[in-house]
């Protein structure tokens, strides 16, 4: 056991085994209607739910804050920051539950916790079509969507840095930036997920009771630690799958001693640069779909890394290529302004520059070092995820002009071209992945609230101490999580 005097690692799986089982992911209207109603049966009035207006989406829909508890310790929870990442729907939701229901628990936190249900409405209801059944991981790559970078709520907060000037905020992200700096909160926790391998995360301090229950909670539900390749090379690992959010500054100069421009691949800054300014603790628990037991074997193979590292940017590399041609082919013929086609703009040609990178960075890789399985996986499979990923988004670019009936004969040509590939593609999705239980998503993602919650609640001290403002990363990871603002830094996940 972790022993803590507010609230143990045993106690804490205790709460996260108690999560219940849930049936796919609720859309957007679903889950706003399930936080009203919450914010009804539990009125501000008689210390229940404090419901506050924070922003409107670019497509007109209310953004709303709901404050939960009443205790001296402030917390921002937010999910959605990435619309393909629903894990934190639920999450959000337990957490609220839990701490209507159970007021001697959330006595122990002392927190008042404002949690924002989803911060990209408009994003998520263009990933609602496999929300339902997000065990097949072909349906829902066919159905996929990510914001292109500058679109991205977690990527757009302002960055300053050397030749690096981001400004574009969006109104959800103003929404978010105004909700931290009215709250100062102590603790922020943007609700992320990524898709196949194992659980990883990222913590703003390197805090050896917090890390070991991170560790603890995926053990006592099943769920193996990704330990294979990290999103970017330069992270710095506190733990065996604990890693520790950089900034802008770090990734720059990472960028710069490979000899790449900075610029090409740094826009805006994370939620958590923003947070960190009022001395927040940042959390970020990454959890998967799927788990695959090779995310953390760690046996050497008989390839070396920079082998690795070459022969997985090659395929990056001739995905990259394709998509392109295909991309150069439709746009002449695409009249729709759809999201799909501007993050096809976007996503498709840092496929290649991302292989580039990596072949930068396999020639300074150590000619001896064997690479294990764990990052044999993660590299390979990065490929394929790619390929279903941002090959599914194009074809969405291309039948928005079939459907709506303004397909000319050749759009059409190259769109049964790329249907072609992308089945032979979608046949390679079936790699014998185990689809993950929601409730073991939801108590590991729970649990780690809980873990940052009670130091924080634990140490006292408000948090409130000077820190210069420093972002989780700039540059693309490589997996296909969420901390990815731009292009692919290795063979990164955008």
């Amino acid at each position: 056991m972790t022993a803590r005097g507010l609230l143990g690692t045993d106690e804490i799986i205790d709460l996260v085994r108690a999560v219940p089982e849930r049936s796919g992911f609720p859309t957007v209207d679903d889950l706003v209607a399930r936080f009203d109603r919450l914010a009804a049966e539990h009125p501000a009035a008689a210390g229940g739910v404090v419901v506050t207006r924070i922003g409107t989406s670019r497509l007109g829909e209310p953004i709303h804050s709901y404050a939960v508890g009443r205790g001296g310790n402030q917390a921002v929870i937010v999910g959605g920051v990435h619309p393909n990442e629903p894990i934190g729907s639920w999450t959000a939701l337990h957490l609220a539950e839990t701490m209507l229901t159970d007021p001697a628990l959330a006595e122990r936190l002392d927190t008042t916790w404002h949690i924002v249900p989803t911060i990209d409405p408009d994003g998520m209801r263009l990933n609602e079509a496999w929300f339902d059944d997000p065990t097949d991981r072909a349906f829902y790559s066919r159905h996929f969507y990510r914001p292109a970078p500058d679109s991205q709520v977690e990527w757009t907060f302002p960055t300053n840095h050397r030749d690096v000037y981001f400004d574009a905020v969006l109104p959800e992200t103003l929404a978010l930036m105004r909700l931290i700096d009215d709250v100062r909160p102590g603790l922020l926790v943007s609700l992320h997920n990524g898709e196949m391998g194992g659980v990883y995360y990222y913590l703003s301090e390197d805090l050896p009771d917090v890390i070991a229950t991170l560790h603890a909670v995926p053990a006592a539900l099943g769920l193996p630690l990704d330990t294979g390749e990290p999103e970017s090379p330069h992270l710095v690992a506190m733990a065996p799958a604990v890693f520790r959010m950089d900034g802008v500054e770090t990734v720059y100069d990472y960028l710069a001693s490979l000899g790449v421009d900075p610029r090409e691949h740094i826009n805006g800054s994370s939620s958590a640069s923003w947070a960190l300014r009022h001395g927040a603790l940042c959390l970020v628990a990454e959890l998967p779909y799927w788990q695959h037991a090779d995310a953390d074997d760690q046996t050497p193979t008989d390839e070396s890394y920079a082998d690795l590292v070459r022969r997985t940017a090659g395929d990056m590399a001739v995905t990259g290529a394709f998509l392109v041609e295909v991309l150069t082919e439709a746009e002449p013929h695409l009249t729709i302004e759809t999201p799909f086609l501007e993050g096809s703009r976007a996503f498709v040609p840092m496929l290649g520059r991302g292989a580039e990178t990596d072949l930068i960075r396999a020639d300074r890789e150590p000619a001896d070092r064997m690479a294990t399985v764990a990052e044999r996986f993660g590299l390979e499979d990065l490929v394929r995820c790619f390929r279903l990923r941002y090959g599914g988004m194009l074809l969405r670019a291309i039948e928005a002009e079939t459907g709506a009936g303004t397909a000319s004969a050749p759009l059409r040509r190259v769109g049964e071209r790329l249907r072609a590939t992308y089945a032979a593609w979608q046949a390679t999705a079936d790699i014998g992945a185990d689809p993950i239980p929601v409730a073991a998503l939801v108590g590991v993602q729970y649990g780690a609230v809980l873990a940052a919650a009670a130091h924080v609640a634990e140490s006292g001290s408000g948090r409130q101490r000077d820190q210069q403002p420093v972002g989780r990363r700039g540059a693309a990871p490589t997996r296909a999580s969420s901390p990815s603002p731009v292009a692919p830094v290795g063979a990164g996940r955008v």
